[in-house]
């Protein structure tokens, strides 16, 4: 702005500086979240959709019973991810939700036992839809279906090596080997192939026993 004199002749001018340092900060934060909220959207819808996609049943009630179940663990992670801001969520509160509606007459009915891991998002939502559906089978076919059926699910990992994770079905009908490979079984493999990781399936007479072993990221 120009400075003028008693006679309104231009002697100077002033000028007025503004840090804008953290103004600019902010704004460059609010354009990253906003970039992150698109990108979560759109992983969480695609998410929805494929359980639509290969959500399978004989009957209409039962179709949607399975996609409302597959949903709903997908968004009881979500919720611990909310709780993290976003950095992921521990294996064991994962567990411990998919689980709990199973132990609810009988906490001894389900065995967690592992170390207190924090998953990066990815990781979880592959492990929490591979325990849902685990769970799911048991119900119908395996330990869960019988009254003193048990479950016992633990993992391990040493220094930065894989993680190695056991479900062991305990108590419930003879189970054989199936000749075909089932509906849930498919997804398990689909979520654990997203992981890079390995899997097996071991039909012994006294229940089912599911090995996973794979390199995580932590977050």
């Amino acid at each position: 702005s120009p400075v003028k004199n008693a006679q309104g002749e231009i002697v100077g001018a002033s000028k007025i500086a503004r840090d804008i340092t953290e103004q600019k900060r902010a704004q460059e934060q609010i354009t990253a979240l906003a970039h992150e909220a698109e990108h979560r959207s759109k992983n969480v819808l695609a998410n929805v959709q494929a359980i639509v996609n290969v959500s399978q049943s004989d009957t209409v009630d039962g179709l949607k019973r399975a996609i409302e179940g597959r949903i709903r663990a997908l968004a009881n992670v979500h919720s611990l991810f909310v709780e993290t801001r976003w950095r992921g969520a521990n294996l064991q509160t994962i567990a411990k939700n998919e689980l709990a509606p199973y132990s609810e007459a009988d906490e001894r009915r389900i065995r967690i036992y592992g170390p207190p891991l924090l998953l990066a998002p990815d990781t979880a939502q592959a492990i929490a839809m591979t325990l849902h559906e685990l769970a799911t089978n048991a119900a119908k076919y395996g330990a869960l279906s019988a009254p003193d059926g048990q479950i016992d699910l633990k993992w391990s990992r040493e220094g930065v090596g894989p993680l190695m994770l056991q479900w062991t079905e305990i108590g419930g009908p003879a189970v054989h080997k199936p000749t075909r490979r089932g509906f849930g079984g498919r997804i398990i493999e689909q979520m654990i192939a997203q992981l890079n990781g390995t899997i097996g399936f071991d039909w012994r007479a006294g229940g089912l026993v599911c090995q996973f072993q794979f390199d995580l990221p932590l977050s």
